[in-house]
């Protein structure tokens, strides 16, 4: 019974298949928060059981220590879990300095994604297809042209809005080169569900070539 349910955490827009550093602490956070809230459930209903079986004569249990345990004691435990472990996936996700890594300037606008690279060539805009290469930080520089919109690669990273006038900063990693897809995740207008992109993940060499001007 469980297959069917997890053959859906897969797939091309699935943020609990992961391929990146972001991604991996995205879907570790969402796992830990439905393994807790399965606990939780299992422990209201073992509570909810008691009570029942308990009730007779004498009266349920005094309302006092339901009231103190379960409204206040259980809930702030578990909520203290929850963001001290938030927190400290939230941290991982900033992007702190590397030397390494390569800096992309992304502009949206309706409906379509500029890509645009500083390479030691000249400057290098793709529309629709942002390249990285495997195994390195990229930071994407986010603004947009008109409305609000939001860069989302699912297997890669978490949401970024991209917004008039200020540039917000999302650093994605992949970890092996191949194709991921990303998208818009803010309704930005009619043409919202065709403002898709690719991210394509070069290995060394063809990060290599690519810097070089050999594109295809």
């Amino acid at each position: 019974m469980l297959a069917p349910g997890l053959a859906g955490c897969a797939g091309a827009l699935s943020a609990l298949d992961p391929a990146g550093p972001a991604a991996d602490h995205i879907a570790a956070l969402w796992w830990a928060m439905l393994i807790g809230a399965a606990l939780i459930f299992a422990a209201v209903m073992g509570l909810l059981a008691l009570v029942l079986r308990r009730r007779g004569p004498t009266g349920p249990p005094q309302a006092r220590t339901w009231l103190v345990m379960g409204g206040i004691v259980f809930p702030g435990i578990v909520l203290a879990l929850l963001l001290g472990f938030a927190a400290v996936i939230g941290e991982r996700l900033l992007p702190g300095a590397r030397p390494d890594t390569v800096t992309v300037n992304v502009q949206a606008a309706q409906w379509r994604w500029t890509f645009s690279h500083d390479l030691p060539g000249g400057r290098v805009e793709r529309i629709g297809t942002l390249d990285i290469p495997a195994g390195r930080a990229v930071d994407l520089r986010i603004s947009s042209a008109d409305v609000i919109h939001s860069v989302w690669v699912p297997r890669l990273a978490g949401k970024l809005d991209a917004i008039p006038g200020r540039v917000n900063i999302l650093r994605i990693q992949a970890h092996a080169a191949g194709v991921y897809d990303g998208q818009c995740a803010e309704y930005c207008g009619i043409g919202h569900r065709v403002m898709r992109f690719q991210v394509v993940a070069h290995d060394a060499a063809a990060w290599e070539a690519f810097v070089r001007g050999e594109r295809r």
